[in-house]
């Protein structure tokens, strides 16, 4: 008679109580994350369960440590015993709670693994640290440090919590003929020709200077770009820097590159550890892509050449983007472009199948002079691209059907250029490298299949992070 079991041949290992005894404080510890972080699914718990702020400053104090630093067994009891220390803290209001009964599990099954004491110190869960002042994130860490300090003891005296968030921040993006994408994730499509402030405020000024890319279309693409870095006292004063068309520096206007003196140690790639300052530029690709990194202000800028036209992303602190008077209301990353200016409707941008777009490539190609204009043109041959052909060529960098594939085969039938192909990947790449928000990465065209169906995964998440959930629970029993 067959054995009865696993239908998969070494399955019946997983399930060995050695190896269930080895993980249960991980799976234990995973529950913890899992439904501490979206407890309002996994169960209601009561105001006053605080399990979740034990398990996050838990992990906190153990996120930097590793087998291979020296201390690591000490620093390790140290956190697990002031973990332990908060969930009895919060036990009577956590009773019947599977986070916090999960939670216990884990710290006794890792303290005996790890041959931890029950009695000894603790991990500080708010060490005493010194800010940068030239740093925005060593200031503003310190800053919601001791105001999460202050919260908590005023929430313990008066029986309430409070919630406080980390800073937050905004991304901002300029390519193509031009495309904007602004703070609040509005995607439009300008005119705006001449010079236009995308950024105006205390700190930052960010100008773009736009000019025709087709006669005849209304449609415009960046060929300058000035940045202003204003003075901040005791981390930099002023520098500006400014990109054109076959002339993106790696310096500032004065021949710098860096502002300010040596501030916070970082490791590098290769693990290294060294100074950064103030404000600095990093070429990446000479003549084609630079990066400003002004780390007094949180602010980082990513200036590209691609074809003979340029493209900005931006990504500021919210608090800076908002710190501007009334003169300096006129700002496209921070209001969009004034109706006059639009050149998509509500959102919704047609593709243009008819002239000026494809009748005036047509008319360039039929110029006797454009053989010999042509023959020196150090950007690339305009083509004529019909609806179908450019999808494709779009379709070669950008496979997701969102605005910035759209924006890419809006671009290459206005103007026959492919090179706009590669700013509209680029332009992607470096709203994903910057945009603090992964959710809000893709936005589709109004009124498209892609867009709905998009919108009605959520309930999806949620039933996938509860099975998660339910899985870790079963693998332990």
């Amino acid at each position: 008679m067959g054995r009865a079991g696993c239908c998969c041949r070494g399955a019946e290992r997983l399930a060995s109580p050695s190896l269930v005894r080895r993980f249960r404080p991980v799976l234990l510890l995973i529950i913890a994350l899992c439904c501490g972080a979206h407890i309002g699914q996994c169960q209601v718990a009561t105001p006053q369960c605080r399990i979740q702020k034990c398990t996050t400053d838990f992990v906190s104090l153990t996120s930097h440590l590793t087998p291979a630093v020296d201390g690591f067994h000490t620093e390790f009891c140290k956190a697990l015993r002031a973990y332990s220390a908060c969930t009895q803290r919060t036990a009577k209001s956590c009773r019947g709670n599977l986070v916090f009964h999960s939670a216990v599990l884990g710290i006794s099954d890792l303290m005996s693994q790890r041959n931890c004491s029950r009695d000894g110190p603790t991990s500080s869960t708010h060490p005493e640290v010194h800010p940068e002042p030239c740093s925005y994130h060593s200031r503003t860490q310190h800053a919601h440090t001791h105001s999460h300090v202050h919260a908590h003891t005023h929430a313990h005296a008066h029986g309430h919590g409070h919630s406080h968030s980390q800073p937050g921040y905004l991304f901002c993006g300029l390519f193509g003929d031009p495309h904007l994408r602004t703070f609040k994730d509005s995607f439009q499509t300008c005119k705006v020709e001449g010079a236009w402030p995308l950024i105006d405020n205390d700190y930052l000024s960010v100008q773009v200077t736009n000019v025709p890319v087709v006669p005849g279309s209304s449609a415009t693409a960046t060929n300058k770009i000035t940045i202003i870095f204003k003075p901040y006292e005791g981390c930099t004063d002023q520098r500006v820097y400014q990109a054109v068309t076959d002339n993106l520096p790696a310096a500032f206007d004065d021949g710098t590159v860096s502002s300010g003196d040596p501030i916070h140690t970082f490791a590098g790639a290769d693990g290294a550890a060294g100074k950064v300052r103030a404000l600095w530029i990093s070429e990446r690709t000479p003549g084609h892509h630079v990066e400003l990194h002004a780390g007094y202000i949180g602010v980082t800028v990513i200036v590209r050449q691609l074809g003979r036209y340029l493209t900005l992303a931006v990504r500021i602190p919210e608090e800076l983007a908002q710190a501007y008077d009334a003169t300096q209301d006129l700002q496209l990353c921070l209001n969009g472009c004034p109706s006059g200016e639009r050149i998509d409707q509500a959102g919704h941008l047609p593709l243009p199948l008819s002239p000026p777009a494809l009748g005036l490539q047509l008319q360039q190609l039929r110029r006797p002079s454009y053989a010999s204009q042509t023959q020196a043109y150090p950007y690339g041959t305009p083509q004529v691209f019909g609806v179908d052909g450019a999808k494709e060529r779009c379709r070669e960098k950008l496979e997701e059907p969102d605005i910035y594939f759209h924006s890419c085969v809006f671009d290459l039938l206005t103007t026959g250029d492919a090179n706009f192909t590669v700013a509209a990947y680029s332009a992607q790449k470096d709203m994903e490298s910057l945009h603090p928000h992964r959710d809000r990465w893709r936005i589709y065209p109004r009124g498209s299949a892609t867009s709905t169906l998009n919108s009605d995964c959520q309930p999806i998440k949620r039933l996938t992070l509860l099975l998660l959930c339910a899985l870790s629970v079963a693998l332990m029993y």
